[in-house]
């Protein structure tokens, strides 16, 4: 069974990943999390530190190619595993970033979405972005603007599958977004559904 994470930037994915896969194998079940990210904190950290502009079409060319490698081989490992296969990030993620810069989603991203095996859930953890630009600012390791993180919400909001996904409340603590996220796993597949412990801040 695959899980596929989406929200922007600080809204908790990979703490709540990890708090949903210890509590599966806590349970005696496997949970194997793969992450299909894109390299953008990475390339805007460079860029920063080189104080250099990267052109949003280099920048969109790059992401998306890293992404969809990123993605196929989480495919192929996820074909090979038996068990819940978390993905913090997918290909939407990419098609919500190209709606922030007002790029068109173009035909390949949503051909190979609607191609690649589909999930029995896409999750996303809706945040304020205040919120999670304060998160991000605490952690200290990337760089996000509040108007970065707005317009990326909206673009969420803006895909043509955003009305099929499952939508947690990100708000509040690390714990109780994990259990939101394990009471949606809970009601795809039988699980140990008891409380969960040891998450922290993402």
């Amino acid at each position: 069974m695959i899980i596929v994470l989406t929200g922007i930037d600080g809204s908790g994915k990979s703490t709540a990943a990890r708090a949903l896969a210890d509590h599966i194998a806590a349970g005696g079940g496997s949970a194997l999390i793969l992450n299909n990210h894109a390299g953008r904190r990475t390339m805007s950290v460079a860029a920063a530190r080189l104080g250099i502009s990267i052109p949003p079409r280099l920048a969109d060319a790059v992401e998306t190619t890293l992404r969809v490698g990123n993605v196929l081989i989480s495919h192929f490992r996820a074909s090979r595993f038996t068990g819940v296969v978390i993905m913090d990030r997918h290909l939407h993620c990419q098609l919500a970033l190209r709606h922030t810069k007002g790029f068109r989603p173009g035909r390949f991203l949503p051909w190979l979405l609607r191609a690649l095996p589909q999930p029995a859930a896409v999750v996303h953890f809706d945040v304020d972005p205040g919120a999670a630009h304060q998160r991000i600012l605490a952690r200290g390791t990337d760089q996000e603007s509040l108007a970065d993180l707005i317009a990326f919400r909206e673009g969420y909001r803006n895909l043509a599958g955003f009305v099929s996904f499952v939508t947690v409340d990100a708000n509040g603590t690390p714990a109780d977004t994990a259990r939101q996220l394990l009471e949606v796993t809970c009601s795809l597949a039988t699980l140990p559904c008891g409380s969960m412990s040891n998450t922290g801040q993402s």
